[in-house]
């Protein structure tokens, strides 16, 4: 399966590595594709230069040892073509991984379960590590 894991469980587990986020990041890497999408990196970048930058070597560590699949995020994305999503700031990843065709979504973020699709499957980290 090609699953796409959220910036906010992405930062989970790179600023904490004993978490269930970690386990749930090695478990998509060993059995799965990871996909990432130039919108998540650039808000992990963002992120981690705002708010850890003191931390921000864990970030460029990670990035380097996950194996991960590079899909680009729509420059222009136009709302109407796409699900309604509450907060718009989650319509790139949300797109991105329509357009990417992922099989699975992880998030820790409430806005994207509110989201009518059959794909991508959304999920939580628990339910990932429940089900898969």
């Amino acid at each position: 399966m090609r699953i796409m894991i959220d910036t906010n469980v992405l930062i989970s587990a790179i600023l904490f590595p004993k978490s269930q986020l970690t386990i749930v990041i090695q478990s998509v890497t060993e059995a799965h594709t990871l996909v990432l999408c130039s919108h998540i990196i650039e808000e992990l970048n963002e992120i981690f230069k705002k708010k850890f930058r003191e931390k921000s070597h864990l970030l460029d560590k990670f990035l380097s040892k996950v194996a991960f699949e590079l899909v680009y995020t729509p420059a222009d994305i136009n709302s109407a073509n796409y699900p309604d999503i509450r907060d718009k700031g989650d319509l790139p990843i949300l797109v991105s991984a329509l357009l990417s065709d992922v099989d699975i979504l992880i998030t820790g973020d409430k806005d994207f379960f509110e989201v009518e699709i059959d794909k991508p499957e959304i999920v939580s980290p628990r339910e990932y590590l429940e089900r898969y």
